[in-house]
This record gives C-alpha cells, sequence and structure tokens, in this order.
C-alpha cells in the first residue's frame, strides 16, 4: 500500500533543524514542501538559499499566511517565546503539530494537551533524535529499579532555557515512573541549597552553561557501592533530529491530544 504524501509546513525554517529538514522534504517522495516559515528572507525561494535551485516555496514572514494554505502538519522549531501562539494557531485550523521547539513546561504542555483534544488533533512534542528516545527509554526502565537519581545537562553559554527541554522532559518523565528517593544530606545541607541543583519531578537536575560545552544529557543512579550513567551526547548537527522529526509528522495524523517523548511514538507507549 503506498504512503500518502505528507504536505508540511516547516517553521524556523532556516534554523540548524529547519533547514535539515527542508533538504531531506525537498529530496524524498513521501513528503512534501507546503510551506517555510522564517523571520528572515521573506519572499526569497527557500531552494535558492539552502539548496542553490529554486523549489517554488517562497519564505512566508507570517505563520498565519502559511496555515490559511492547510499544511498536513507543522512542524515547529523556533522559540519558546512563540511556540504557543503558533500551536494555537495551527489548532484554531485543525493542523496537527509536531513541536521540536524546547523550553516548554507541564503547565504548558497540559494546555497543549487539553486543546489538542478540543481541536481533535494530534500534537508530538520531544526530542527527536534516536539516541535521545534511548536516553528516555532505558531511563525509564532504570528507574522502575534504582531508587535514587538526579540529572546533569550541559549547553552553551548562550543557552537561556534551564534546564534544556531535554533534561526537564527527561526529569519530569522519570518522576512518573516513581519518584526518587532524596539525598540523605539534602535534610541537613551546610551551604547555599542552589548547589543541589533544581527540583524537577521531584528529582535533582543541574544544568551548566559555559563555553565549550555542547549539548549533553546525563542521569546518574545510584546504589550503595554502585553507580549508572546514561548519556546522550549532540554533535552540533541538526540533521539528527530530522527522520525522528518525519516520523512524529506521520504519527500525529493518527493520535489525539498530545504525545510527550519521542520514545513514546519510537516503541508504541501510550
Amino acid at each position: 500500500m503506498s504512503t500518502r504524501v505528507l504536505e508540511v509546513c516547516v517553521s524556523g525554517a532556516l534554523g540548524s533543524v529547519g533547514r535539515r529538514l527542508v533538504e531531506r522534504i525537498v529530496a524524498d517522495d513521501e513528503f512534501r514542501q507546503h510551506s517555510a516559515v522564517a523571520r528572515r528572507e521573506g519572499g526569497r525561494d527557500v531552494g535558492t538559499i539552502l539548496l542553490g535551485r529554486e523549489v517554488g516555496i517562497p519564505i512566508a514572514e507570517r505563520l498565519e499566511d502559511a496555515l490559511d494554505r492547510r499544511p498536513d502538519v507543522l512542524v515547529d522549531y523556533t522559540h519558546p517565546s512563540v511556540i504557543r501562539d503558533h500551536v494555537a494557531l495551527a489548532f484554531a485550523r485543525k493542523i496537527p503539530v509536531v513541536i521540536g521547539t524546547s523550553g516548554l513546561f507541564d503547565d504548558d504542555f497540559e494546555r497543549i494537551d487539553a486543546d489538542a483534544r478540543e481541536a481533535d488533533v494530534g500534537a508530538a512534542t520531544g526530542n527527536f533524535s534516536i539516541t535521545g528516545a534511548m536516553l528516555q527509554h532505558l531511563g525509564r526502565i532504570a528507574a522502575r529499579h534504582l531508587p535514587q537519581w538526579e540529572v546533569i545537562e550541559y549547553g552553551r553559554a548562550e543557552k537561556p532555557d534551564v534546564p534544556s527541554g531535554t533534561a526537564r522532559e527527561l526529569a519530569e518523565m522519570l518522576g512518573r515512573e516513581r519518584a526518587p528517593l532524596a539525598s540523605t544530606a539534602d535534610s541537613s545541607l551546610i551551604g547555599p541549597r542552589e548547589a543541589r541543583g533544581a527540583a524537577v519531578g521531584g528529582a535533582r537536575v543541574h544544568s551548566i552553561r559555559m563555553p565549550g560545552c555542547g549539548p549533553t544529557v546525563e542521569v546518574v543512579f545510584g546504589l550503595p557501592g554502585e553507580r549508572l550513567v546514561i548519556r546522550q551526547d549532540e554533535q552540533a548537527d541538526g540533521g539528527i533530529f530530522v527522520e525522528g522529526t518525519l516520523l512524529a509528522a506521520r504519527r500525529v495524523q493518527e493520535i489525539r491530544g498530545l504525545v510527550r517523548g519521542f520514545d513514546a511514538l519510537l516503541f508504541d507507549e501510550p
């Protein structure tokens, strides 16, 4: 059975992930580049900028203009300050959304899930790399058997959101498996309590921001006399998110409400 060609609107089309998505979609018979949205180069052909040839898709500066032409799905890799508005614009037109943008919180996701169900469409969010999904999946298995863990994440000096979306999602996801035990020292700390990190999903999360740090997330599980570390390193290549994002673009056509975590889509978990 042939797969229906999916028409994709990419918001943030000139960003590190967006441009790799456009390159992949244009070259793939299973997808069609419906529209490309960016804050700059408005009106120019996106193919001229990214591929060195025209593809007949002018860059739109306003997301509304692209969505009014009814793509099958909106893929958004922009900024946390605008993502809620972008999702609302898509849901108002009953268009499913894949959210690659980080920096959202639990209450944001709850609202997005409720709005998606009201609009009777699907949505997905998470780190759409394969190793990111494995970090989540294996971490959830470990959390069922190991009672204590903390999350450490690294990012470039300019990265504003703390913790990263991947680290926050991981901590909250593990917390839903079980509440981690607190450290025995937490009740009698000497010194600034902030040194123990922020509480996210019931666990401690530590964010490091400095030059020389690439995107990295690790979860450390501890038992007396032993330790397990599950770590994901990204190599500053936006292409690692492409295959997972396009898989999610397919899957949101079949679901209603928000699915959090690419591992839930990859491993068919609810």
